[in-house]
């Protein structure tokens, strides 16, 4: 019997884990057309639209029929399964999961209280364990035991994309733009929270180092580095500023680019960390 590990596709996961994972897919909606995330909607078609369209896409969760459908494969194949999802304050998708989880002894359902890369980190974390040779409560109680370790912090390029969302009004992002206000994110109680704001690129790297040297970093965990948009220049711009928080600590930093959640609300340029507290 084999423990596999389900995410809803806000996770992002690191390309050492991408094959280890289920997949199931959330509906993406720009207008009146719906894409099938991550299955007729790469993360690349998906920025092109979101810089192409007037209004920010909505997102539907997956239907309990459809977490049901693969729950039912993973069953018929004598195996058991962690679900691990978004936030549930952030999406319906995590009750789905549990209402499909209630006809199957064999599942487990856990709210990351994240997204896209801090999910990511928790997915790693659920693999790495499984193969430690863990039981399936085991690699659940570890990954709820560490969910709230884990930081999810990112430096916005735009500010643009916050105010179509409603979350800042057309006065303040147009100053924004012309003072070159980067603001700093973060998930906290599983919701985005603005940290502060930062003059310049230069500036907000700095700001964003600041508050990941604050909470510390545990670097025997898992680490993953996000960016929105078709290029990750910026986020290799953060690499070379932030040289003294990974320099000598950690071999390699897996770079992903970021989903659909975060990027409809980050747009592009923006760069994030997800790691767990020291």
């Amino acid at each position: 019997m084999a423990i596999r590990v389900i995410v809803d596709s806000t996770v992002d996961l690191g390309r050492d884990v991408i094959e280890e994972c289920i997949v199931i897919p959330l509906t993406v909606c720009f207008g009146d057309k719906e894409y099938k995330d991550g299955i007729d909607l790469s993360k690349d078609a998906f920025y092109t639209l979101l810089a192409e369209e007037k209004e920010l896409p909505r997102t539907s969760q997956a239907t309990p029929a459809v977490f049901a459908q693969t729950f039912e494969a993973v069953t018929n194949q004598g195996d058991e399964a962690i679900v691990l999802t978004v936030s549930a304050k952030l999406s319906g998708t995590y009750q789905s999961a549990c209402i499909a989880a209630a006809d199957y002894d064999n599942i487990r359902v856990v709210d990351t209280r994240n997204v896209a890369i801090g999910s990511g980190i928790l997915a790693k974390l659920a693999i790495e364990r499984i193969q430690d040779g863990k039981s399936l409560d085991e690699v659940v109680e570890i990954v709820e035991a560490n969910r709230n370790k884990v930081n999810l912090i990112a430096l916005l390029d735009t500010l643009t994309y916050l105010q179509k969302g409603g979350r800042i009004s057309k006065t303040a992002a147009l100053a924004g733009t012309v003072l070159n206000v980067k603001p700093v994110v973060c998930i906290k109680d599983g919701e985005i929270e603005l940290l502060g704001k930062a003059r310049g690129s230069k500036k907000a790297n700095n700001f964003l180092n600041d508050e990941v040297s604050k909470s510390g970093v545990d670097y025997t965990m898992p680490i993953l580095l996000g960016y929105s948009g078709h290029s990750d220049a910026m986020l290799q711009t953060y690499i070379e500023d932030s040289r003294s928080l990974w320099a000598d600590r950690v071999a390699q930093l897996e770079c992903v680019q970021i989903g659909t959640v975060v990027g409809t609300h980050a747009g592009p340029g923006a760069v994030a960390v997800a790691y767990f507290g020291g």
